[in-house]
């Protein structure tokens, strides 16, 4: 059964599925007869949008689920990277969705996208990963430390209500203090690259973030583990990592790492000052890149 979701204002309109692992939130654009499934990272649900326009130039639909504690739906449902990769293989068929050009893995969406690769190889083509997470000891202690407080259940809707407050009221301090961490260069030299309209969609996005149960479930399922390592070594598909190696949250090892356990991938690095690799003043020249992989061969 699904039902539809009214969307928050500069939200996307969002549906929820009652599945029998439980219920799922999630977005379908439909363009053309393929579809991009796409996992975000953190602090990201289905009705916020980051980088999709690629894939409408590509004329691919688009499915979005809202990982485990984001949005609309429940932590309980498929928890860990491959529970939920189940979770949205079931969801794909639930909506009669028969072709699937590839799965994206968005940040700490990445272990997810690549257990759907593994263990649902039939369900996508190819594997796109972008600033993800990989089978590298992710995040650092002080990032764990701190999200423990700043993302708890009682203290996370207050720190992202401060967080929409500094952005109105004072917005390059806000982008400083929330850039500081995501990227490896000072955060204001990170915020004066900004081209005008890439701040403007870089403040509207932080400023309808939240976190729910989502990230903690993140710092305790996204370990490195042998099972990512594993499920990497199962990937047949062709493989696009891409990366910075100025991303402060996570680091480019892991985009390494992620290139060298798939047996069909290829690294593109990425120009960007930060982990948002969409904001980078390459990111054209990436995006025909992901263009002409989704268009390309998968056997080749």
């Amino acid at each position: 059964m699904t039902h539809s979701g009214r969307s928050a204002k500069g939200e996307r309109s969002t549906q929820l599925a009652q599945l029998g692992a439980g219920a799922v939130e999630f977005r379908l654009e439909r363009r053309g007869p393929v579809t991009v499934v796409l996992f975000h990272g953190g602090h990201m649900r289905a009705g916020l949008s980051l980088g999709e326009e690629v894939y409408a130039e590509a004329d691919c639909s688009v499915l979005v689920p809202s990982r485990p504690g984001y949005g609309r739906t429940p932590v309980s449902t498929g928890r860990s990277a491959v529970g939920f990769a189940d979770v949205t293989a079931s969801l794909r068929e639930h909506l009669g969705i028969t072709d699937v050009a590839a799965v994206v893995g968005v940040s700490g969406g990445g272990p997810t996208a690549v257990a759907m690769a593994a263990r649902h190889p039939a369900l996508g083509r190819r594997l796109i990963l972008q600033s993800a997470v990989g089978p590298l000891p992710w995040p650092d202690r002080r990032t764990h430390t701190a999200a423990q407080v700043v993302f708890a259940p009682r203290t996370e809707p207050v720190s992202w209500a401060l967080v929409r407050t500094l952005l109105r009221r004072m917005p390059d301090a806000g982008l400083r203090m929330l850039l500081r961490d995501l990227t490896l260069l000072t955060a204001p030299s990170t915020v004066a690259a900004l081209r005008p309209g890439d701040r403007a969609k870089l403040i509207a996005l932080l400023s309808r973030m939240r976190s729910g149960h989502g990230f903690l479930n993140d710092l305790r399922e996204l370990k490195a583990t042998e099972e990512l390592t594993r499920l990497m070594a199962g990937v047949a598909q062709p493989s696009l990592v891409i990366a910075s190696r100025h991303d402060g949250a996570v680091p480019f090892a892991h985009a390494q790492a992620l290139a060298a356990g798939l047996r069909r991938a290829e690294l593109v690095e990425s120009l960007a000052d930060s982990h948002f690799i969409w904001f980078g003043r390459d990111w054209t020249t990436i995006s025909e890149r992901i263009h002409a992989f989704l268009l390309a061969d998968p056997a080749s």
